[in-house]
């Protein structure tokens, strides 16, 4: 399910956040669906739980999973807000890759919004 790039400068745990964002904004994960337990995933991956549980956690605290205790971790029913966030990530992260700057994207958000630096 996890295509991981050991060798990438991503770090591993923003890899499976940015995966699993992907797979529910695509509708392959629904709210409700469980994802694989911390210790699979890291096995299936050659890679240490604490990574997993990491990525898990913070994706937890953005509100795009929950952890019931002994239980699993399962994808959350994603608020309007979350959503946007969701969407807006997905348009600015190539913006990030491809070298722009995030001085270079507020000036260009601001031009689109008619406000100049001085408002």
């Amino acid at each position: 399910m996890f295509l991981l790039n050991l060798q990438s400068k991503e770090p591993i745990f923003q890899q499976i956040q940015a995966q699993i964002l992907s797979f529910i904004e695509a509708g392959v994960l629904n709210p409700g669906d469980k994802l694989p337990s911390v210790r699979q995933l890291a096995t299936e991956n050659g890679i240490n739980p604490n990574t997993v549980a990491k990525a898990y956690a913070q994706l937890e605290q953005k509100g795009y999973v929950y952890n019931l205790p002994k239980k699993g971790v399962y994808v959350a029913e994603i608020s309007m807000e979350n959503s946007k966030m969701l969407q807006m990530e997905a348009l600015i992260k190539p913006l990030k890759e491809n070298g722009i700057t995030r001085e270079e994207l507020i000036e260009a958000i601001n031009r689109v919004y008619g406000e100049d630096d001085n408002a």
